[in-house]
């Protein structure tokens, strides 16, 4: 059975650029704050890393500071600050906020002061995208770099999140960004790397995939890879609701990422929807993938305004540029037969 991977948003398949870079730089001996030509070998490639990722993110002028993942990024941003978001955020930064800002029913958010509040870019689970105000103290980007163009220089936001595996480098590598300026306090102490705000020795193999991964991606929206994406979501939701009227599309009113499709199948658990696709051959997901393993509603669905049933029932689609219009055709066909028998034993 060939399987087909539709969870892009979880994490995308490593690019062949990243896989390079990595394979290079593992033959670079030197630790990146040595003196000796070692050391200058692999901080070079840490700062073109850091080059390839300022580029790609629209932050001319910002600091790029890597860290393990964009949830140590977060934790670097947030610690000791009083903010507040929404509760549509990832929990890598619902765990640092309140979840006093309001969600519209299409999961649009609307922030009153936000020098005082966060506010992701791309929602993981439904793909909504936000307006980011002027002076946003924090923005989660994890979702949209790689998949839309990014200005962070015209954000808004004083930092940004962002991950490496989301946009196909490797697991293990994320970064904070930051406006020069904004005062950063290291929650890693010790030999002041990454401009004293992250210690720790850096890890060159993965900057080095990260970097390549960012400028990969750049080209692939320069060149309009995105839009064939977005046509293939727009085929297989067309496809679904025409069969099954019923079908819930959540955010479809609201400005979304160009590969995710988020949907609520009414009397098909979403838990037990993946697990029957995955014996299908199908990877997808029931919303993010850090928390789609606990047996719960999803409370991004539950602050849109769906009760706790419907948001239980749905599933997270989200493709990426190896997708084919094929894969879109034998998922649809599958999962629609699969449901056409969950509803016959439903009438």
């Amino acid at each position: 059975m060939q399987r087909v991977y539709l969870d892009y948003n979880a994490t995308a398949p490593l690019r062949s650029e990243a896989r390079d870079a990595m394979i290079a730089a593992m033959e670079v001996m030197g630790n990146p704050s040595s003196v000796h030509a070692e050391g200058r070998a692999a901080k070079a490639i840490v700062e073109k890393a850091r080059a390839q990722v300022a580029d790609a993110m629209g932050a001319s002028g910002a600091d790029v500071i890597f860290t393990s993942s964009a949830t140590e990024a977060a934790a670097l941003a947030l610690a000791g600050r009083s903010l507040h978001g929404a509760a549509v955020e990832h929990d890598a930064v619902g765990s640092w906020v309140d979840d006093s800002l309001p969600v519209d029913a299409d999961g649009r958010v609307r922030v009153e002061d936000p020098s005082r509040s966060v506010l992701q870019l791309a929602n993981s689970e439904t793909g909504v995208m936000q307006s980011l105000p002027e002076g946003l103290a924090l923005s989660d980007m994890t979702q949209a770099f790689g998949k839309v163009p990014v200005a962070f220089s015209w954000s808004g936001a004083q930092m940004a999140l962002i991950s490496a595996h989301k946009l196909g480098g490797p697991k293990g590598i994320g970064a904070l960004v930051v406006r020069q300026g904004v005062d950063v306090p290291a929650q890693i102490k010790g030999g002041g790397q990454e401009m004293g705000r992250r210690s720790g020795t850096e890890n060159v193999i993965g900057i080095a995939g990260f970097g390549a991964a960012a400028a990969a991606a750049q080209r692939d929206l320069e060149t309009g890879v995105w839009s064939r994406v977005e046509e293939f979501r727009n085929i297989l939701e067309i496809t679904l609701e025409d069969r099954f009227k019923e079908i819930i599309f959540v955010g479809k009113g609201a400005s979304r990422l160009p590969n995710t499709a988020c949907f609520i199948a009414p009397g098909w658990k979403g838990e037990t929807q993946v697990m029957q696709m995955d014996l299908a051959g199908f990877a997808v997901s029931a919303g993010s993938a850090c928390s789609s393993g606990k047996v719960r509603a999803s409370r991004v669905l539950t602050a849109m305004g769906y009760d706790e049933a419907l948001a239980s029932q749905a599933i997270r689609v989200s493709i990426g540029p190896a997708t084919t219009e094929e894969d879109i055709a034998r998922f649809a066909d599958t999962w629609a037969a699969k449901y056409e028998k969950i509803r016959a034993k439903a009438a």
